[in-house]
């Protein structure tokens, strides 16, 4: 028989259970008036959030389940009673028998569920959801109390290996009371390895030491708990430990970045690395500033120099060069989606050109951080007289204007809230159509259309334009995300006012999502990891660090080459990427320098670079470099095969760095690089028809490509092969081959 779902109002059937509820309800309570009042909101959708009933792999997800549908997670209670008690002809609740009810039935398996048990007729969520029946199955009341907010205590604590801990969870609410709720909320752990958290708040650290976070939910709110287990237990050896990073701190400069973190090693018990010798210092700094590598001659200028600031003033030199631009110009181009794929002709290069010069012109001019978002958000005109209109080419609906501008410059990625508040987050269907309306007055005309999307074209600020709630129908004022409405009048910008609020110093995302993604890129981790993904539940490994960083940035007018300037600077991205005895294991405190692959146009340009011949690309002059590339749509099947993203989001996820067989295979067959090594003008020919000694012959090898000179054994090994090979230009180009397929070289360290 095919089921009919009913509606509260206009239903006999509704109507004469509501009686049968009213009448049951009365009898029920003067039989059982030491039962307290149990509220739906309250205490019984937290039951079914924690017994997972309302998630998005059961009756919370979009088409519910065998014909029983709840809101994700109890967001919606009025709707979540209407289907548990109304629907299906209130078979679900049976005030008159609650231990007849199908929904007690179902979770204990006493009728068949595809579920399983849920519960046991023993525990304290079946007393409570059977006394809600029992007291006549109240429907939520305007006026019954909410949850304000809950707490972990401890809120943080540190931790020691293999031990047991017992979170205790507090719902504080709006009538001024407060419950323990530890038994009856939902954990989850971000770090299994260090910890695992039961049922019931119990806290179980592992062997492995290191960071972790546990966050608690209960109902619609989140807290989180932030545990460190230290990597050595006894006393006297974290006292030596302590006394040892004292004398270590002793010596670095007093910066507040250095302070921060020798207080995280000092919380952990953990000892850095030493510092990286000049040489591996160069080559990392040269490749994370400018992505290229450093000539031989910087090599030996900056090995033979004594200043005791060298470091900082070569900082101070990369920056000002105009690789720091092309090379931070990709990243951007990444982010902001400067793409040139999926289109049916190439007249879209025009645009993407001149949208990757205006990015790397704004980096070059050390643009500030917040004008330079501003002018993009708030960007009119054609792509001619104002580039950063090309970026409304690929954001261009309403998804895309919240998806990206959450991610790329709020760190949040709010995606889920487009279809029911976030499952980890604050955010609510409301935020994401508060801030897709900043945008609904953007208007589009002229331009031609190539294939579905219009290559040129001019954008304007319209007379009209709204979003409307898809689930009430509500207009939404726009707004940015945690804010109420604008102030503004009808014939102002919104995206103005989303761009002034972001440039608020006391903004809770703008400078920490900055700051954050400056702080991956130069220590190969962020702060949150990944960089675009800031929730409750995956908090930062140093919030104070974070924090820190967040309120210089903004304090000192978004200045993007002072914030390099302060995290380059720091003790942590001058230590060896070796690991010590003191640190193994470590993935979060940044007490080494983690190595990471150069990225597929830097490993190119470096390959380029060393064997002296240029890397050809279609319909641009002979030179141009791989960071130089207008998009991503240039043919160069080198960078496709290690990561070259198709620039489709905002998140820089899309760049793939893990490797591959096709990489391996790239890299011992690539037509592009034996045409390198075979160049009658490269690097190969040159050693091989020169008179150099097989011992020079070495030396210029490692210098110019691992930026180093040989090792004694690795020149003694290098110098018999080339003596012993009948072949001098073959010796030539496999030793040159040989040092460009190591990890040394295809890695930044």
């Amino acid at each position: 028989m095919r089921q009919t779902r009913l509606r509260p109002s206009g239903c006999i059937c509704a109507a004469v259970l509501f009686c049968l509820i009213a009448v049951t309800q009365s009898a029920t309570l003067a039989g059982v008036t030491e039962i307290e009042h149990v509220r739906f909101g309250l205490d019984v959708v937290p039951i079914l959030t924690r017994l997972g009933c309302n998630g998005g792999g059961c009756h919370g997800k979009a088409s519910g389940q065998n014909g029983f549908m709840l809101s994700l997670l109890g967001f919606e209670p009025e709707f979540d009673y209407r289907t548990l008690v109304l629907e299906d002809r209130g078979r679900r609740v049976f005030p008159a028998d609650p231990d007849r009810s199908l929904i007690l039935l179902k979770a204990t398996a006493s009728v068949p569920h595809g579920g399983g048990r849920l519960i046991d007729r023993s525990s304290d969520d079946y007393r409570l959801l059977r006394d809600w029946i029992a007291q006549g199955a109240r429907p939520p009341a305007k006026d019954d109390p909410s949850i304000e907010r809950i707490e972990v205590s401890p809120a943080e604590s540190i931790l020691g290996m293999n031990h047991t801990y017992n979170l205790k969870v507090t719902a504080y609410l709006t009538d001024g009371s407060k419950r323990d709720v530890t038994r009856r909320s939902v954990y989850q752990v971000n770090e299994p390895g260090v910890a695992a958290v039961e049922s019931d708040g119990t806290l179980k650290t592992q062997s492995k030491p290191g960071l972790v976070a546990v966050m608690a939910r209960y109902g619609d709110k989140i807290a989180t708990f932030r545990g460190a287990v230290p990597f050595v237990s006894d006393t006297t050896e974290k006292r030596r430990i302590e006394s040892e990073l004292d004398g270590l701190e002793s010596k670095v400069s007093k910066s507040m970045v250095n302070r921060l973190l020798f207080r995280q090693w000092k919380r952990l018990g953990i000892i850095p690395s030493p510092p990286a010798d000049d040489a591996t210092f160069l080559r990392r700094a040269t490749i994370d500033i400018c992505g290229t590598l450093p000539t031989p001659e910087e090599i030996a200028a900056f090995l033979a120099d004594s200043s005791p600031d060298k470091r900082e003033k070569l900082i101070q030199r990369l920056l000002d060069r105009p690789e720091y631009a092309d090379y931070f110009a990709v990243k951007w181009a990444d982010i902001l989606r400067n793409r040139g794929g999926g289109y049916s002709t190439s007249r879209q290069r025009a645009g993407t050109t001149l949208f990757a010069g205006w990015i790397r012109d704004s980096l070059a001019d050390n643009k500030p951080y917040d004008r330079f978002v501003a002018e993009l958000l708030t960007a009119t005109g054609s792509q001619a007289e104002n580039p950063p209109t090309v970026w409304y080419r690929a954001v261009r609906k309403s998804t895309d204007y919240v998806e990206s501008v959450a991610q790329a410059f709020l760190g949040v990625r709010i995606q889920c809230a487009q279809c029911h508040h976030h499952p980890s987050e604050a955010w609510s269907q409301s935020d994401y159509y508060g801030l897709a309306a900043v945008f609904a007055r953007v208007g589009r005309k002229g331009g031609f259309a190539d294939a579905e999307v219009p290559t040129d074209e001019t954008i304007y600020l319209a007379e009209r334009g709204e979003i409307r709630h898809p689930r009430t129908g509500e207009i939404e004022l726009p707004r940015a995300l945690g804010t109420g409405p604008f102030r503004i009048g009808p014939s102002d910008d919104p995206r103005i006012g989303l761009a002034g609020w972001m440039a608020e110093p006391s903004n809770p995302f703008f400078p920490r999502t900055m700051v954050n993604r400056m702080w991956a890129h130069f220590l190969g981790r962020g702060l949150i990891h990944p960089v675009d993904d800031a929730r409750s539940t995956n908090p930062p490994t140093d919030p104070e660090l974070l924090d820190a960083l967040a309120a210089d940035f903004a304090a000192n007018g978004y200045d993007v080459k002072r914030l390099i300037r302060t995290i380059v600077t720091s003790h942590a991205y001058g230590l060896s990427s070796e690991p010590s005895a003191g640190n193994r294991g470590d993935s979060q405190t940044f007490a080494r320098y983690y190595p990471r692959r150069m990225t597929a146009e830097v490993l190119l340009d470096g390959i380029s670079q060393v064997l002296e011949v240029p890397t050809p690309f279609p319909g641009l002059p002979t030179g141009t470099r791989a960071i130089q590339l207008p998009d991503e749509n240039v043919a160069a099947p080198f960078l496709d095969i290690f990561g070259r993203p198709a620039r489709q989001t905002a998140c820089e996820c899309e760049r793939v760095d893990a490797p591959s067989l096709n990489q391996a295979l790239e890299l011992v067959n690539s037509a592009e690089i034996q045409r390198k090594l075979t160049a009658p003008d490269g690097l190969a020919t040159r050693l091989a028809s020169g008179a150099s000694s097989p011992e020079e012959i070495a030396r210029t090898a490692f210098v110019r490509i691992l930026g180093r000179p040989p090792r004694p054994d690795e020149s003694k090994t290098a110098v018999a092969y080339l003596a012993s090979e009948p072949d001098r230009g073959e010796a030539c180009r496999s030793l040159l081959w040989s040092l460009i397929a190591t990890s040394e070289f295809l890695f930044n360290h």
